[in-house]
């Protein structure tokens, strides 16, 4: 594992690293408090992810800029895990967990994984985290509306919410719209990074004095203390339960993909102090490095975090010491606020996270994805809709999977395309539509674009002109653009071969690189299928093994013709 350079110190950027990793770590903590909540845990558990993790993640990340903290998705998924546990099993099975999905993280970022980030198709990460932001409103609607609902699966509870509007409690509802309400007046100040720090402040302190006053109704609102003992001292490091393992290891391995993809989607939005942008591989490592450091102080499980990145650059941050005085900053504030914490009303805390789910539902980048096209649209609703009918663990894997299926289908079949190109007397090419039909006696330039694997290859075979009506076609398929084919092109060319073959015709192939080359050497298509004379090898002048060709076939054609004609 290897640590990132550290910046140059200069006063000036030392300055404002520390004003921007306060401002960060204090915006961070009533985020960090209400996502441990939706994760089941204890609240003090969110501030211990960050007090260890955001740190590490700086020090062993690539990227300067990315806070890596908790998030709505893997506190979530983390709360869906962990369903079963309470108390101080609970707190021990989210510890096991949040270190285990750092281990996984850092195996991804130690075997250079994060190539394998083009695999997930950018409309099914928007399709999960929109269904994940509906999912975090939706969950809160107990808390805020003091309505527990039987049912397990969020939208249902939701409906079933509606449909009990007279048993709601109005108390608790009246301090989770405070909150709302103070949310949304202090974003609209110059005071907006406090924003959720204020609504959850006023939202308790009108709960505190209320209750006070003995009005009827108030003292049944409930508060952190009613669900959670808070610790007041910095926790020890700590080994995990190894017996819990076995169970959670697929969880871990669901809660790392999320993270993973959460965190290599804002390492690409923002670019270090140099310019270049951060390598995801290292970028998982410090994730790993960050979620081993939270589970050991017995934090939940955190990840890169889009909103608290813009935060941080937002606030002057200009190297990665402002994440790292982030995390000294919630160490502090664990130490000195503890016992406040108990004192946070529950509605309160609801209606942090309602708005932060709200906020975090990007509509631009749906819109994005709505206008690319049809495959995109339904690609995200199906995603969507997975998110909140299942599990999100099997809705995180059919996501994957989904994935997978898009880049093959997309690559493989979509882009590709056949072009007819006819030289001219004066040394220019025309391209254009490929006919229906091959003309007789004739030589036919085909160039091929998109990826010949899987049913690209099928796609190009329905493309071909047909030879039946045609005497002697000749035909060059130029491969220029192929840097791979796989066994099924290798049929396509089989078969294409031999109907031009049964009309007196012959196949050719140009623009041939050695990769390729190689490929059609080792399965015998050249030789066998095509004849080693008919594959043209590409060279560093451009379209020289095409004319080659072009003039390997017309000869190919005349001598057939003469051959005709002296019998």
């Amino acid at each position: 594992m290897s640590v990132s350079a550290a910046p140059t110190k200069t006063r000036g950027n030392l300055v404002a690293d520390m004003v921007a990793g306060l401002t960060t770590g204090v915006a961070n903590i009533p985020d960090a408090l209400a996502l441990a909540i939706l994760a089941g845990a204890n609240p003090v558990q969110g501030l211990y992810a960050l007090m260890a993790g955001t740190p590490l993640a700086a020090i062993f990340g690539s990227s300067a800029f990315m806070n890596v903290s908790a998030t709505s998705a893997l506190a979530i998924a983390a709360g869906m895990a962990l369903t079963g546990y309470t108390g101080d099993a609970h707190a021990t099975a989210i510890a096991t967990l949040t270190l285990l999905t750092g281990l996984i993280m850092l195996l991804a970022g130690l075997l250079k994984l994060g190539r394998l980030l083009r695999f997930v198709a950018n409309s099914v990460v928007i399709g999960f985290l929109t269904g994940v932001s509906i999912n975090v409103i939706l969950s809160q609607l107990g808390d805020f509306t003091g309505f527990l609902s039987e049912y397990s699966n969020k939208v249902i509870k939701a409906i079933d919410t509606v449909l009990h509007l007279g048993q709601i409690d109005p108390q608790t509802t009246a301090i989770g719209a405070l909150t709302v309400a103070v949310i949304l007046l202090v974003d609209r100040t110059r005071l907006r990074n406090f924003s959720l720090l204020a609504g959850m402040v006023a939202g308790s302190a009108a709960l505190i004095v209320l209750s006070a006053t003995g009005a009827a109704g108030w003292t049944e609102v409930q508060q952190v203390k009613d669900i959670a003992v808070i610790p007041t001292s910095l926790p020890l490091p700590k080994l995990p339960d190894f017996k819990l393992v076995p169970a959670l290891l697929l969880d871990a391995m669901v809660l790392a993909i999320i993270g993973l993809v959460q965190g290599a989607g804002v390492s690409k939005t923002y670019a270090n102090p140099d310019g270049d942008y951060p390598n995801p591989s290292r970028d998982f490592t410090g994730q790993g490095a960050a979620n081993i450091g939270a589970g050991l102080l017995q934090g939940m499980p955190i990840g890169g975090a889009i909103a608290s990145t813009a935060l941080n650059i937002s606030a002057g941050a200009k190297s990665r010491w402002a994440n790292i005085f982030s995390g000294l900053l919630v160490g502090v504030a664990v130490l000195l606020f503890s016992r406040a914490v108990s004192l946070v009303a529950m509605p309160a805390m609801a209606g942090l996270l309602i708005v932060a789910g709200y906020h975090s539902i990007k509509n631009e980048r749906i819109k994005d994805v709505w206008a690319i096209g049809w495959s995109g649209r339904v690609v995200m609703l199906v995603t969507l809709t997975l998110t909140l009918a299942i599990p999100l663990q099997l809705a995180v894997f059919l996501g994957v999977l989904l994935s997978i299926f898009v880049h093959f289908f997309v690559t493989s079949s979509d882009e590709v395309r056949v072009m007819q190109r006819i030289p001219n007397p004066d040394g220019t090419v025309t391209e254009g539509p490929v006919p229906a039909e091959l003309p007789s006696n004739a030589v036919t330039l085909l160039q091929i674009y998109g990826n010949m694997t899987f049913a690209g290859a099928e796609t190009l075979e329905s493309l071909l002109p047909s030879p039946k009506t045609a005497e002697r076609p000749v035909v060059i398929l130029r491969l220029r653009a192929q840097e791979g084919i796989g066994s099924s092109f290798i049929g396509v060319l089989e078969r294409y071969a031999q109907q031009l073959k049964a009309h007196g015709g012959t196949l050719m192939v140009a623009g041939v690189n050695p990769k390729v080359k190689g490929q059609l050497d080792r399965t015998g298509t050249a030789s066998e299928i095509l004849g080693a004379e008919n594959v043209f090898v590409s060279s560093t002048t451009l379209g020289a093994s095409t004319r080659d060709a072009y003039a390997a076939a017309e000869r190919w054609l005349q001598e057939r013709v003469e051959s005709q004609d002296a019998t």
